[in-house]
Order: C-alpha cells, then structure tokens, then sequence
C-alpha cells in the first residue's frame, strides 16, 4: 500500500504498483487544482474515498485497483479527474467452471501458543462468550407471548441470578404456511436448530412451541448432549394451557427460572483460543473498507488461525467476484469444489428471482466510492487473511472445523449474521465505513470503523478505530495485534462492546429460499 503522506496536502492511497486509480484520503475531499506528490494535479473536486485518475485511461481500458480490473472506461478518463460508477462498463463474473482450485495454498503460518481467553465452558465442548438464557421459537404465533415473558423474566427473575447476563428471545417469521418439505427448507428449519445450540445459551436454548405448527418443537432441541425428562425440562406449547393467557405466561416464567438457576452456576475458565469461533462482515462499506479496516481483519484472523481459533467470512455476493483468489486459496480440492458449489447455488437463486449479484451494491456503497460490485467484493475478501481455507459451510450449517472458513450466507447484515450464529459464532466483528449501528443479543458485536472521522463523530457506536492505518499513525500489523487482544478482552468479558452496553441489537432473520403455502 502506498499511502502519500504530508498531513496536510492533498493526499491518496495506491493499493498496488499496476493501479491506474488510487482513492482519495483528506477527510473532506480535495477541490479542482489540488495539487499532489509528484505532478498529480486534480481536475475536480473529488470526495474523500473516492476515485482519481493517475493517468489518462482510453475509452475502453481496464480501471485497475488492487492490482485487478474493477471495470472498463466507458468514456477517456483524464489524468486527475474523478472516476464515477457511471464511467465504468463492470466486467463479467469469473466463470465458476475455470476457477484454479488449491493450487496456491498457503503454508501453515507457525503457531501461535499462550494465548487465552475467560469463557464458558458447555457440556458439548463449545464455549461460550456470554452466559445467556435464550428463548427460541419454533413459530411467529408465539412471539408476542413470549415477548411479554421476556419482560416479565428480566423484571422479575433476572435480578436473583447475578450471573445470568441477559434473557434473549429467538423469534422468526418461519413455522407456519411454509412448504416444510420443500426442497430448500432445511435452510430455514437448520438455521433455527442450530441458533438454538448456540454456545453462548449453555448448548441449548429454551423452546416455545404453539403445537400446530409446521416445524415442531421437537425438531429444535438438542437431544445428543441433553437427557430430556422431568428434571430438566427444555419445551413448552401454549396450546397446552388451560387457563389461558395468565397460565402460559406462569408455565414460561417456571421454566425460565429453573433454566436460570442451572445457568447461574456457570463460572468463567481459563480457555485456549482454539476455543473461539469469530464471524466477520462488512456492512455499510466505502472504499476504506478495503484499505484499512477489512485487512486489520485479517491480520488478526491470520493470528487467531494461528493460535488454533475458528474463523468465518461470509457474503456471498461479496467474494463471488473475487472467488478465483479464494479457490486458489483452498486446502485441497474438495473445499475449492465446495466454495464453487455454493457460487453456483447461489448464481442459480439470484437467476430464479431475475436478479444478479450487481444489486448488491448500495446507494451508500456508491457514496462511498465503491463503484460496483467487483470492486466491493476485492476490498472485502481482505478480511480473510492469507491463511488457507479449511471448510465451506452451507447456509444454516454448524461449523465442525477450526482454522478459516466460509461460511455461505447473503451479504444482507441481518441474515448474515442470523446465519453466523447458527455456526456457532460466541463473537462476532463488522466493519463499516459510512456507519451502522447495527448489533445482535446473542453474542458481543465488535464494531470497526474505516474511517477515523466516523470513529469521531460516533465516539458511542464505534469500538475500534482503523482509519490510523490510513493516516499512519498505527501500521496494518500493530492494529492487527491491537484487535486481536480487543477481541479476547471481549470474549472475556472483561470490556462490553458499545452495542452490548446500549443493548443495540437487529432482530434475527431466517434465510428461507423455500416457498410459503
């Protein structure tokens, strides 16, 4: 990266020695007549984040920002003028039937050894971040019930157990009018089993059923680590009350509180890295994204991989741009074939509803520079390190296999991460550039801005700061190792996120291709 440096002056950020464009870095832009480092001189006005011309491109020719072609000049583009999205042609998607497959897999990095973090310790093995009692659904008829118990428990019952951190309701919008046995269903009806199992709820979270509905309750609870009977007790239907309202409200507060004692004997122990299982995203993305922020990331995922840790990425759209540097990345063929089996799943489901990966891209993106999606995608997959890839999940599965992996998901924030804590995510990091107070109930959301104005103007939201990257008051490495001891202070629960603190969060959101009946 090669960041021209007087504080004071016009300033830019080449990526690569091939970039023809290179990204504008003074926090309000520079005015026509800038003049830069060397015989660089503006022709415009040009926001911060966005595009500059280092040489005059002929209608035609490749744009190239990170070393790869982001689109082909509709029009010639002068030395020092603005590239705007509706300049460029965007170049066709990789085809998915010529992708090189594992034949760049990086070495193993060596070990990191020493490292620990306070955690819960589950039955299942897992570990936890946080000692929550959950409260699932299995259909939308019962959350306005359980909402009501919900603000009951935390009322009334949360105080007496001191080492209960909070009480989370798992609501959705599936169970009732859906196809159960239509062909993409398991998407839906996994994503729902495994929230459950959560690592953060103890292994397994409470079930409130109706008793009609499609998926049933005994569909969601987890009967390989639990011994269901009289003396633990995981499940209640309301449509097995007798005395109305009243009586379902008094069943769940009973149940409640015989799971919030058994949570309360919880302790935190000292536990290896190895033991977390981290999910990053991006959302509200500039052009910083993948200057700064995304590749702190993945400096700290490098260490975390190192030290035997579990770590995902996701977005779909967001990499399949970028997929031939993530096959090429592969452990071996299999999970390459894996990376290219959900690519093409989801090029057919974009297909289906007459869409491409093109609406991706937001207005806000735009805004912030990013001129489409292929772009977007090379600033995103920095934040998956240089380790090799070890595992694919598909949507709604549970991760079994440490080191990284892609966990297949929308690039949508809510179903992303909705589907991250189905893989047994205990923490989770989300970078933004034009800001988000995005936040989730389940697990502690480390909050990084791009940029060090949104880090100023939200002093509230935002919990690290990678905008000194660009401003070179701390290197990539020195955040890198910054964010990785933020990372463990947090699971340890030993610092609270600004989400966690204002109990900020988005409502869970079901990934569910299938039809509704």
């Amino acid at each position: 990266m090669q960041l021209i440096k007087h504080q004071d002056s016009p300033r830019y950020i080449k990526l690569n020695e091939v970039d023809n464009v290179a990204v504008v870095v003074n926090s309000g832009g520079v005015a026509k007549g800038a003049q830069f480092d060397g015989d660089l001189v503006a022709t415009e006005d040009i926001p911060q984040c966005h595009k500059i011309a280092l040489q005059t491109l002929a209608e035609g020719e490749a744009v190239i920002r990170y070393g790869q072609t982001i689109g082909y000049a509709r029009e010639p583009l002068p030395q020092g003028s603005w590239v705007k999205e509706s300049q460029l042609h965007m170049p066709a998607a990789p085809e998915l039937a010529s992708l090189p497959k594992a034949d760049k897999t990086p070495a193993d990095l060596p070990p990191l050894e020493g490292y620990t973090f306070e955690g819960y310790r589950n039955a299942d093995g897992t570990v936890g971040t946080r000692n929550i009692l959950g409260i699932t659904t299995t259909v939308q008829c019962v959350a306005g019930v359980l909402e009501h118990a919900i603000k009951r428990i935390k009322d009334d019952l949360l105080p007496k157990y001191p080492n209960v951190d909070d009480v989370v309701g798992l609501t959705h919008s599936y169970g009732c009018g859906v196809a159960i046995n239509a062909a993409d269903a398991y998407i839906p009806i996994r994503t729902v089993q495994n929230i459950a199992r959560n690592p953060n709820f103890g292994g397994q979270a409470l079930v409130i059923g109706l008793g009609c509905e499609k998926l049933q309750p005994e569909q969601i609870i987890n009967t390989e680590h639990y011994h269901l009977g009289e003396e633990q007790t995981w499940l209640y239907k309301l449509q097995q009350s007798d005395l109305g309202f009243t009586d379902m409200i008094a069943q769940i507060l009973a149940l409640a509180e015989s799971r919030l004692a058994q949570l309360n004997q919880r302790q935190r122990e000292t536990c290896p890295v190895s033991d977390l299982v981290l999910g990053m995203q991006c959302g509200g993305s500039d052009a910083f994204s993948g200057i700064t922020a995304n590749p702190g990331l993945g400096f700290a995922s490098d260490l975390l991989v190192r030290a035997g840790a579990t770590v995902m990425f996701s977005e779909v759209t967001e990499v399949r741009d970028a997929v031939y540097m993530l096959t090429s990345r592969a452990k071996n063929s299999e999970v390459a074939d894996a990376i290219v089996r959900e690519m093409d799943w989801y090029d057919r489901y974009l297909h289906k509803g007459e869409a491409d990966r093109s609406a991706n891209t937001t207005p806000g993106n735009k805004a912030g520079g990013l001129s489409n999606i292929v772009e977007k995608s090379l600033g995103s997959i920095v934040k998956s390190g240089s380790s090799a890839i070890s595992a694919v999940l598909g949507p709604g599965e549970k991760a079994s296999t440490k080191g990284l992996v892609f966990c297949a998901t929308p690039a949508s924030d809510f179903v992303c991460g909705t589907l991250q804590l189905a893989a047994g995510m205990n923490l989770h990091v989300f970078t933004t550039g034009r800001g988000t107070p995005y936040g989730l109930a389940m697990a502690p959301v480390v909050k990084v801005s791009t940029r060090t104005d949104l880090a100023q103007r939200w002093p509230d939201l935002i919990d690290v700061d990678a905008g000194k990257i660009a401003t070179g008051a701390c290197s990539l490495e020195e955040f890198g190792w910054e964010l990785f001891h933020y990372y463990l202070d947090v699971a340890s629960g030993r610092k609270q996120t600004w989400a966690e603190q204002h109990r900020l969060h988005n409502d869970l959101t079901l990934f569910n291709p299938a039809p509704i009946t």
